[in-house]
């Protein structure tokens, strides 16, 4: 084992999460959190790991950024051409995780994930900054590419030729819609808090604390 990595460690005291403070839906309990995080001024407070598996099971994670969420679910961005495109074509299954260190909080969504309306997909793009709308036009997402200079001839040439205004067939948003929603809060002695919102047949939600 390498040396010091074993000896890292962080003792975790700042909050509790118990089951009587709770929300009775997940997505309410999030929308706490998430106000909570905007007032503590995370940095990146929308980064969350997207993981994605095929349709052998092979499990994929990356970093990407949440651009809304409501009571139908949680909404990200990308090339669908990509690889995690691929993956959701196949297993349209996918979970997210936020962590949220200042505040010593982690939120995991599992769920199932659908595509967007082309409307919500136009609205956001184009909502983008000019470049970043170049970007996604240009950019063969998880495709092998010959270099850096190749890749930004092809942006200098889209840009040139003014390719911005009009949104790429292969570009636009999914839906996560959540089935188990668990939110853990770090206390000390490694003994968090995890509370787990399971969704039942009925559409109710049903609240679950688990050991840590």
């Amino acid at each position: 084992m390498q040396n010091g990595i074993a000896g890292i460690r962080k003792d975790y005291s700042h909050k509790a999460l118990l089951e009587k403070d709770v929300k009775p839906g997940p997505i309410q309990q999030f929308d706490q959190w998430w106000q909570e995080a905007i007032a503590s001024e995370i940095d990146e407070v929308n980064a969350m790991t997207l993981a994605t598996a095929s349709a052998d099971g092979l499990p994929s994670a990356r970093i990407v950024l949440l651009k809304g969420f409501s009571e139908n679910g949680f909404i990200f961005f990308t090339n669908y051409n990509s690889f995690k495109g691929k993956q959701l074509a196949e297993n349209p299954k996918a979970c997210l995780v936020f962590f949220w260190k200042e505040l010593e909080r982690q939120v995991r969504i599992t769920g199932f994930v659908k595509k967007i309306s082309e409307q919500e997909n136009d609205q956001y793009f184009f909502s983008r900054p000019a470049d970043s709308q170049l970007g996604a036009s240009v950019s063969p997402q998880s495709q092998v590419i010959q270099s850096r200079e190749w890749l930004e001839d092809e942006f200098n040439k889209a840009k040139k030729n003014s390719v911005a205004g009009k949104r790429p067939s292969h570009w636009g948003g999914y839906m996560v819609t959540p089935v188990i929603v668990e939110f853990w809060q770090g206390r000390p002695g490694r003994l968090h808090d995890r509370i787990e919102y399971t969704l039942r047949d009925t559409g109710e939600w049903k609240i679950e604390r688990l050991a840590p």
